[in-house]
């Protein structure tokens, strides 16, 4: 799949699913909410308030790893060969091979999250993260050895896509540990964004170059700046997560102010597996209604002598 559309569909991907996690991660971090357990209103119990709760960004990544799936292996004339007939046998078609792994790990991530979160009785986060952990250190190993016989452009190009990798590596790592700090989250978010960007540029740059003319591997210049519209990536990444959250911050708090004690309830509910916080501030407003009710009959006969 080393073609243009191989790059930029994996990116377009990644992109929108950072931007989906950015949304979520400032909601949380707004609200005080947790990550991983994200409170829900009472009063939305109906039909659509159960479609949304599925996994939906499980069933995403299935759909898009086999889809990318059946596009590698249709790309290649004669069908994805594993060993040649000659003597001795070789391996045919290694970076294809390379890619199918990829792109199958995606597909039994997004299986996990789906049959943990809309399947099993009680969902089981640390398989979800566990999976995810495992497919970023494959791809991991893979892009090390993807780049061994590339040079110039492309060598500088996935080099980086390479160290990005990494980054995200050590970051869902130390989530293994502390699952709901909202600094890793945050700092996922902005990885997962950088690398489909970055996937993006890389299809543009390697394939389809914006001037027509193709970059030069013997040409400093183009190597340079190959770094600089990376770093170029990391800033405008960074401007869109502040935005995203900057967005979100003045949309809850000035538009939906009613939403802050919704998921304050909420979070006193999911503390306690009984209810015991929920049904005591209920009490608690209901005594404050009858009090303010029994105000007025009370002052009556003062007000008349």
């Amino acid at each position: 799949m080393g073609d243009f559309i191989g790059h930029v569909c994996p990116g377009l991907f990644l992109v929108l699913y950072g931007l989906y996690r950015a949304i979520v991660v400032s909601r949380a971090v707004i609200f005080n909410d947790s990550l991983l357990h994200p409170s829900h209103n009472p009063k939305n119990r109906g039909r659509w308030a159960r479609l949304w709760q599925l996994a939906h960004i499980g069933w995403l990544k299935t759909v898009t790893g086999s889809l990318l799936i059946v596009y590698e292996i249709n790309c290649i004339e004669g069908g994805l060969k594993f060993m040649s007939k000659g003597m001795p046998p070789k391996f045919m078609y290694p970076k294809e091979w390379q890619h199918l792994t990829m792109f199958t790990l995606l597909t039994l991530d997004g299986c996990v999250e789906t049959v943990s979160k809309s399947v099993l009785r009680q969902r089981w986060v640390t398989l979800e993260r566990g999976s995810t952990v495992l497919g970023v250190y494959v791809l991991l190993l893979l892009l090390v050895s993807h780049v061994k016989d590339s040079s110039g452009v492309e060598l500088q190009v996935h080099s980086l896509l390479v160290l990005v990798v990494f980054l995200l590596m050590l970051v869902l790592t130390a989530e293994l540990w502390a699952p709901e700090m909202f600094h890793l989250w945050m700092i996922e978010t902005f990885l997962f964004l950088v690398m489909g960007s970055w996937l993006i540029q890389a299809g543009f740059i390697l394939f389809r170059p914006v001037s027509g003319f193709p970059w030069e591997d013997d040409d400093i210049s183009d190597i340079m700046f190959v770094t600089t519209f990376f770093c170029w990536h990391v800033m405008i990444n960074a401007l869109c997560l502040l935005g995203i959250y900057g967005i979100s911050s003045f949309w809850h708090h000035c538009y939906s102010p009613s939403l802050r004690l919704m998921g304050s309830k909420e979070a006193l509910y999911h503390d306690s597996s009984s209810g015991t916080f929920y049904r005591l501030l209920q009490d608690t407003e209901q005594q404050d209604k009858d009090d303010q009710a029994l105000v007025p009959s009370k002052s009556s006969p003062t007000d008349r002598a």
